[in-house]
């Protein structure tokens, strides 16, 4: 069991540093700061150091921890494999690959844009092609698959109670996923556009979009 989710976890790592969107920036020291880092700065002044170092770096190894639970069970237990160790393998392996491919189109919509930008021409509004038709955040989707799958493991090994850490790194990424959206709403010249975009795509988990015109008439 520990060796097969040893396998597993290599893969989701290869998937991450093979990604060319994790590779953006080059590697660059500073070469871009998150925008949420901007935006707490000036939220919280000179006490943005401390608030940082609370609400994202200590916190963030808390939910490490609690989303590795899992893994800690599979490497403490040992039981023979079964079924539901195959369909936790089968969830964790379309979580690897749906946030693979959901990030290599947005890294490839990214770099698009930036490119039409310095040719003075006009910029796409939305990405709603791939992956992106059928959700408005894919990559998040491929992600919290991955962390439960990882707890369907340890469910079948008797410990459902792990659940935890993955429930409440999912309730971050919603959260996370609200204030993407504010700052889309933000940006005056895709507004509009990406305001349809929601009335017609799921928000997470994929499904086929509304009709366009259907959604206008509802709202008439």
């Amino acid at each position: 069991m520990s060796s097969f989710s040893s396998m597993l976890m290599s893969s989701s790592g290869s998937s991450v540093t093979s990604n060319p969107a994790t590779g953006r920036e080059k590697w660059e020291w500073g070469a871009r700061e998150d925008w949420r880092f901007a935006d707490m700065r000036r939220q919280y002044g000179k006490h943005w150091w401390w608030i940082s170092f609370i609400a994202v770096y200590f916190s963030q190894q808390i939910f490490l921890m609690g989303i590795c639970l899992p893994l800690y069970v599979v490497h403490s237990v040992n039981k023979p494999l079964n079924i539901w160790d195959l369909v936790a393998a089968g969830v964790c392996l379309c979580g690897i690959v749906i946030a693979y491919f959901a990030d290599t189109q947005l890294h490839n919509f990214v770099t698009r844009n930036s490119k039409l930008k310095e040719l003075g021409k006009p910029m796409v509004l939305n990405l709603d092609r791939g992956l992106w038709q059928y959700s408005r955040h894919p990559n998040y989707f491929g992600e919290q698959l991955w962390w439960w799958g990882l707890v369907i493991f340890a469910w079948n090994l008797g410990h459902g109670w792990t659940f935890v850490g993955s429930l409440i790194n999912s309730m971050c990424l919603a959260y996370v996923t609200v204030l993407v959206e504010q700052r889309m709403l933000k940006q005056e010249y895709r507004a509009e556009a990406y305001r349809l975009y929601q009335k017609t795509t799921s928000v997470w988990v994929p499904w086929f979009r509304s009709s366009a015109i259907a959604v206008k008439d509802k709202d008439t």
